[in-house]
């Protein structure tokens, strides 16, 4: 039997450890036999020292395998899902789950909860009359089945090692760690039974990766470690220096998302993440040939509404309204809804969308501690893009908010967050951020 110690000291001293040293530590994990001050001392060598490849992969395929592998008897098509690390206004996977279940995929996807500014899709989801997030595995199969896809929560039976070791990180100041966080994210992913995944690393000053080279070295850790551990992944790193859609909260963002999904408004950014990242897991499910063919299957399911029915069949499967336009009356509403004014004429340039994300959290959308109920009706509304003209005292964007008190504190905290510079005669003032929202993609070769 490995001692704990002996296990921490290896890597301690930078060695890298072997496939029975990872074992130990997963099973210490799982069984409770190591205790939380032994687990936070390997997780800081970890942190200090780092994994390399091999070592990521026993890691992640240990935590895999430390509760069940969930199978998927008798779906119609191959099993595929998303993620991402993260980010304010960030409701992608609520159209891209049923696009992909429209052109013939089949996407149980496990979804999180809020962590610290950023949004969390479950959250967003029980805005939702009804709408059950741990639905049994039978319920799950049977609307996978029918739906196509299902957006629910992690079980206490799949990955329970990383529960513990992510419980641990949290306070010790080792959430930063690329290869734990590497082995996070995919023990889960391994967890659900997966064919395919693609990653959506967000970089900017509203994500937890806020350079292009921490965000790029992030996804090509998941690309490659899932290469390692069996399962075919691609990542996209998009832009996180400005509300992604024209939304942030959680109710908020679900009727962003039936209307895109129905047509009434796609604004361009959100668009364009949903499509590419659809498109690659379209491919990577063997679904299309090329992106441009599984571009255009998508563009079709959301056109011809056959996503949108995706959407209300899985919504309906899992306790919510039986049609959209019922799921849209029954959303919360805030009772406090006013205009955030631009202080001054001129463009806006600049965004901190993390203090953005902070003010929602401030609004009740988001937690200060575990124990904290979210408040779904809080937000933002037609968020205006950077670039945008704008004169003083027209709305930078909507505020929903419980109290008039509220939205005050709000207004000044967004205020703040947001650069206005002025429109000068001898050119425009731009943003700082490039256009483009797909900034890099990560691939590996089969």
């Amino acid at each position: 039997m490995l001692l704990p110690a002996e296990v921490i000291r290896a890597k301690r001293d930078r060695h890298a450890l072997s496939p029975a040293q990872i074992e130990a530590f997963v099973r210490g994990l799982t069984d409770g036999s190591w205790s939380e001050g032994q687990i936070a001392a390997l997780a800081m060598a970890i942190l200090l020292n780092g994994m390399d490849d091999g070592e990521c992969v026993a890691l992640t395929r240990g935590m895999t395998h430390s509760g069940e592998v969930l199978q998927w008897p008798d779906v119609p098509g191959p099993v595929l899902d998303k993620h991402s690390t993260g980010g304010v206004g960030d409701k992608v996977s609520l159209m891209l789950a049923p696009i992909v279940a429209a052109c013939g995929g089949v996407v149980p996807m496990i979804s999180g909860r809020g962590l610290g500014h950023t949004g969390g899709t479950l959250d967003k989801l029980e805005s939702l009359a009804g709408y059950r997030v741990e639905p049994s595995l039978d319920a799950l199969l049977a609307v996978l089945r029918d739906a196509g896809c299902a957006i629910v929560g992690a079980g206490p039976t799949l990955a329970p090692a990383d529960k513990r070791l992510y419980a641990i990180r949290d306070v010790t100041a080792t959430v930063e760690s690329l290869p734990l966080i590497t082995a996070s994210i995919l023990s889960k992913k391994l967890a659900a039974g997966l064919e395919g995944l693609v990653l959506d690393v967000k970089v900017g000053n509203g994500a937890f990766m806020p350079s292009l080279d921490s965000a790029r070295a992030l996804a090509k850790s998941l690309v490659d470690v899932a290469a390692g551990a069996g399962l075919r992944a691609e990542a996209l790193i998009t832009d996180m220096n400005q509300v992604l859609g024209r939304s942030a909260g959680n109710a908020l963002e679900v009727r962003e998302a039936i209307d895109f999904l129905m047509g009434v408004e796609r604004e361009p950014r959100l668009l364009e993440v949903t499509l590419a990242l659809a498109a690659r897991l379209l491919r990577l499910g063997g679904l299309a040939a090329d992106l441009p063919e599984a571009r255009a299957h998508a563009m079709r399911a959301l056109d011809s509404g056959a996503a949108a029915e995706r959407f209300a069949r899985m919504v309906s499967g899992l306790g919510g309204a039986s049609d959209l336009g019922q799921a849209v009356r029954q959303l919360p509403e805030a009772p406090v809804q006013c205009d955030l004014p631009a202080p001054q004429d001129g463009v806006l340039v600049a965004a901190d969308v993390r203090a953005i994300g902070l003010a929602i959290v401030a609004l009740g959308g988001g937690r200060r501690r575990a124990e904290d109920r979210i408040d779904p009706r809080v937000g933002l509304t037609q968020v205006l893009p950077l670039g945008s003209k704008v004169r003083k005292g027209e709305p930078l964007a909507r505020v929903h908010a419980a109290s008039q008190a509220d939205a005050e504190a709000a207004i000044a905290a967004l205020q703040a967050a947001m650069r206005i510079e002025e429109d000068g005669t001898q050119g425009s003032a731009a943003p700082d951020v490039p256009a483009p929202v797909i900034c890099a993609e990560i691939t590996r070769a089969p």
